[in-house]
């Protein structure tokens, strides 16, 4: 939990959310996702972060927004510390925590995966190390009969077996089956709500779960705020975005949740594989999702086939208006503050700068800090990437490609990381990406015969070099 929220994440709290104390707010006035992407990648432009608009200058700062938003409404909407402080108070009594895209705490997946349309704040309650665990997404119809139900209970156990963590959205039928058995039998299970976030937490039956380090849930709307269909459709990219792989149980054809977003998955984001149930009856919705690429599930028994799905690969997401990741494709890796990302949501063109962020690992979206002005590099200037000591001695090669010389350092810093075996999970945490494109790496290094993948549990490490190879 965070006790004090940060400047920035107060600002951020200030334009954007409710502030539901007790009872529902007029909400006309605040910033829409879409408004506060345009804010903040304003405030990037001209060197400041969210918390300058509470700093003694923030007159001038806010008269620099006024192309943007109008100054009178940030004003007013700034001028709501009381109530904020009252919610915070609240929200502290009840163990709910608070993160902005401005702390260091944010989940890096859904800055690495979503960029600037990563929610703006998330609130939160539990354990928040199991939000960056990645696992088994698994969704479905909220109508559903108990076969379904016990199937997916039994899917639940399977992953808490496997000690894989288990993400839904915790809504009934399928979502809170699975979670459900997933609980039961041992397991860490990450809930993604769409509402009442305050409520959940407050159960009898969820309190233990939140305190012991066994549930975390999270939500980025108010932790008062009453079920909207809009926002339900919304957070689904953020189950697939905090997951390794995902499963549909169930689902309509053509319209649903469920059903948009999976095909969110499959036509646009890519973020994981995407299979749907093979088992018992089938399903129009379940039908039409086959066609448009999704998986037939394999139907593991056992922890070891269980595992084999979280190998399954994806073709590399190809960038869409509204989410990017640089390093899935022969681009460069660009940081979004440098460069931000087009968003048909807002229409707004992308803005160019000659400007880029430190070598250091850094977060893909922060509304925290500011880009550092720097020389731009020629193509010619650019530092070599370190390569492993036996490669060295090779005789010059031919002028590498972007993507080579990208791989060459990615190389490196992974046979670095393996000379102890680590987890694809734990290796994705370390060079701050998504496990799918760690997975990508791996398997690549695998095949190069530099890596060895062992299983029971599943890790890579450096491969032994023979006495005479």
């Amino acid at each position: 939990m965070t006790p004090v929220l940060s400047p920035n994440t107060q600002a951020i709290l200030l334009l954007t959310a409710p502030l539901i104390a007790g009872r529902r707010s007029a909400a006309s006035d605040l910033l829409s996702p879409g408004e506060y992407k345009r804010l903040a990648r304003h405030l990037r432009e001209i060197q400041r972060q969210p918390a300058d608009l509470l700093s003694p200058d923030a007159a001038e700062i806010l008269r620099a927004c006024q192309p943007v938003i109008d100054e009178s409404r940030l004003q007013k909407l700034l001028a709501r510390g009381f109530l904020l402080s009252q919610v915070i108070e609240r929200w502290q009594a009840r163990a709910i925590w608070v993160v902005s895209r401005a702390d260091p705490e944010y989940p890096r997946r859904l800055k690495a995966l979503l960029r600037e349309d990563a929610p703006a704040v998330l609130y939160g309650c539990g354990d928040m190390a199991l939000i960056e665990t990645g696992g088994l997404a698994v969704v479905g119809s909220r109508h559903v009969d108990d076969a379904l139900i016990d199937y997916t209970m039994e899917v639940g156990r399977l992953a808490a077996r496997a000690g894989r963590t288990l993400v839904s959205g915790g809504a009934k039928g399928i979502d809170q089956a699975a979670m459900r058995g997933a609980l039961e039998g041992g397991g860490k299970v990450c809930g993604v709500l769409a509402d009442s976030l305050e409520k959940t937490t407050m159960n009898r039956e969820h309190r233990n779960l939140l305190l012991n380090g066994q549930l975390v849930l999270i939500s980025p709307y108010d932790p008062s705020a009453g079920f909207n269909v809009g926002n339900a459709m919304q957070r689904n990219k953020l189950i697939y975005a905090l997951a390794d792989t995902s499963l549909v149980v169930s689902s309509d054809l053509n319209k649903g949740g469920t059903w948009a977003g999976a095909v969110e998955q499959l036509d646009k984001l890519k973020f994981v594989p995407v299979f749907i149930r093979s088992t018992g009856e089938s399903s129009a919705g379940l039908d039409g999702l086959r066609k448009k690429g999704a998986l037939p599930w394999p139907n593991p028994q056992d922890v070891d086939s269980f595992e084999d799905v979280f190998n399954v690969a994806i073709p590399p997401p190809t960038a869409s208006p509204q989410v990017g990741f640089a390093l899935f494709s022969n681009e460069e890796p660009t940081s979004d503050d440098a460069k931000p990302t087009t968003s048909v949501t807002c229409g707004v063109a992308p803005v160019h700068q000659a400007e880029s962020e430190p070598p250091t690992p850094v977060d893909v979206i922060s509304d925290a800090q500011p880009p550092e002005p720097a020389l731009e590099e020629s193509p010619s200037a650019k530092p070599e990437a370190v390569v492993p000591r036996d490669e060295a001695k090779e005789p010059p090669q031919p002028e590498s490609t972007p993507a080579e010389v990208l791989f060459a350092a990615v190389r490196a810093a992974i046979q670095q990381l393996l000379s102890a075996p680590m987890k694809d999970a734990e290796v994705a945490a370390a060079l701050d990406v998504s496990s799918t494109q760690a997975k990508a790496w791996l398997q690549r290094l695998v095949d190069e015969d530099l890596v060895e993948k062992r299983k029971r549990p599943v890790v890579y490490v450096v491969k032994e070099k023979q006495l005479f190879d």
